[in-house]
């Protein structure tokens, strides 16, 4: 069940949101964290569908904020999607006219759970500074994705300039299953790395921030290179014992090749926006492994002049 409310207030929406929760027996005690979604008309339904998803294991209260025309008068309106329609969580939607788009703080501060972390996400393009966003700074985590901008890269660069505690990026987050493999790999012996290799598309952060990652943990020199895709295709470690490599060409399977040892076929897949918010929202701490390795890669550009 859905409930509309056209230009509506925030008191009128709590009241609107305890009353819901009456009606099915529940309260907000049951939701772990608040999740805002900071978008726009056009990518809404598809941020809400992947929070809804993420919200079968963190049941949270998503608030997605909708800026809509800048120069109407200030009004707000709402949908509010209870439990069962939104997954074990609740769904609000707030359509912003006008100034209040640039106040959107203050529209939700009393829509909050109460003593819950809160989440900021926003899935398209994201401020340059998110700690220091009007909703940014209200938020525990705050999660951007670069990919989304027209220049991936310079995107993701800027945002390090003002990283603070707390901020992280799906270019890192679609790493983890690269990230987990290549552990794994390296958890056998595999003789002395001298050298490695990242290939994927052209103007793909997460493959610089994978050579990043390389190069500080073996502390080799790391060579980005292009391919047709889709995502990063290739990583190979060079071995005083031979070449080792993970190849996946179709996005879906990689093959694992290994000196003196016969091939093996892993799984690999690309994942969904929702498995990355999902991740993101296991941990509302620092993530510090983040930190260090998007340092990293900016310093080696700011070295080298390479941003691949």
């Amino acid at each position: 069940m859905t409930l509309y409310l056209p230009r509506t207030t925030t008191s009128q929406i709590a009241e609107a949101l305890a009353t819901e929760r009456r009606s099915v027996g529940g309260g907000a005690m049951n939701l772990v964290l608040t999740l805002i979604i900071v978008t726009d008309e056009a990518d809404h339904y598809d941020a809400v569908r992947a929070a809804t998803e993420a919200g079968h294991e963190h049941p949270s209260r998503v608030i997605a904020l909708i800026r809509r025309d800048p120069d109407a008068e200030p009004a707000i309106d709402a949908e509010i999607r209870r439990p069962g329609t939104a997954g074990p969580g609740e769904a609000l939607l707030l359509r912003l006219y006008g100034p209040l788009g640039e106040h959107a703080d203050s529209v939700i501060t009393p829509l909050l759970v109460p003593d819950a972390p809160i989440v900021a996400w926003w899935p398209g393009t994201g401020p340059a500074n998110p700690a220091e966003d009007p909703v940014g700074r209200l938020a525990h985590r705050r999660i951007t994705d670069a990919q989304s901008a027209a220049d991936p890269m310079a995107d993701l660069l800027a945002r390090v300039e003002h990283y603070v505690p707390g901020d992280t990026d799906f270019t890192w987050t679609r790493l983890t299953p690269w990230r987990s493999l290549l552990a794994s790999t390296m958890d056998q012996p595999c003789g002395w790395v001298s050298a490695a290799e990242v290939s994927a598309e052209s103007h793909y952060p997460s493959a610089n921030l994978l050579a990043a990652w390389l190069s500080q943990q073996l502390e080799v020199e790391v060579e980005r290179k292009e391919s047709g895709g889709p995502g990063i295709t290739d990583a190979k470690l060079f071995t005083d014992e031979g070449e080792i490599q993970i190849s996946r060409l179709d996005g879906r399977v990689a093959t694992l090749k290994r000196p003196n040892q016969p091939d093996q076929t892993v799984a690999l897949a690309r994942r969904r926006v929702s498995e990355f918010l999902s991740e993101e929202l296991r941990r509302l701490d620092p993530d510090e492994t983040y930190e260090r390795t998007v340092r990293h890669m900016a310093a080696a550009i700011r070295t080298t002049g390479v941003s691949a």
